[in-house]
């Protein structure tokens, strides 16, 4: 509901293996970290991109995600001869080719790699928006529809941080969880 999209390419070495990479919202914070360190010293390759708010609202956030995508893929040193997607949709990047797979953070060590990468940059930026907006407890939700989130947002409004382009039904903010 909240705050820029972040993605993430990685490029592993082949040998690369890691008892504990996983889909990233399989694990927690701090494992996140840990694997966070392992994987920027290990890759071949990475980066992360964001696409912010006022963009995500002109061009939707499926368009937005995609456009990060390919500006992390624009950012990484070493070129990738193929990419591997999570989920259903991507557009083609400089003719290289790829292949969409659903829930495939839980199956590529590459693009577990990535979901790993894009959360804790994206979770790093919203702690850091909640010192600006702190009524709205980023610090915990991150930015999620969380009752608190919403609750607050019922109390204060949105702020400039807020997707225009998220619709809320004034019955969600009524929503027990």
């Amino acid at each position: 509901m909240a705050g820029a999209v972040f993605a993430a390419a990685v490029i592993l070495p082949q040998d690369f293996c890691d008892p504990i990479l996983n889909d990233s919202k399989k694990l927690s914070a701090l494992k996140r970290k840990d694997l966070r360190t392992r994987i920027e010293s290990h890759a071949i390759s990475w980066a992360v991109a964001q696409v912010d708010v006022e963009e995500i609202d002109q061009i939707n956030i499926l368009n937005a995600s995609i456009k990060a995508m390919h500006l992390a893929l624009e950012k990484l040193i070493t070129k990738p001869a193929f990419i591997v997607v999570d989920g259903n949709r991507f557009k083609p990047f400089k003719k290289i080719p790829h292949q969409t797979i659903i829930k495939g953070d839980g199956t590529y060590a590459s693009i577990a790699a990535a979901s790993i990468l894009a959360k804790t940059y994206r979770d790093e930026y919203m702690e850091e928006q909640h010192r600006h907006f702190p009524h709205y407890n980023w610090i915990k939700n991150k930015g999620y529809g969380t009752l608190d989130h919403r609750q607050a947002m019922h109390q204060f409004g949105r702020c400039i941080l807020h997707r225009k382009s998220f619709k809320l039904k004034p019955n969600q903010l009524d929503l027990e969880l």
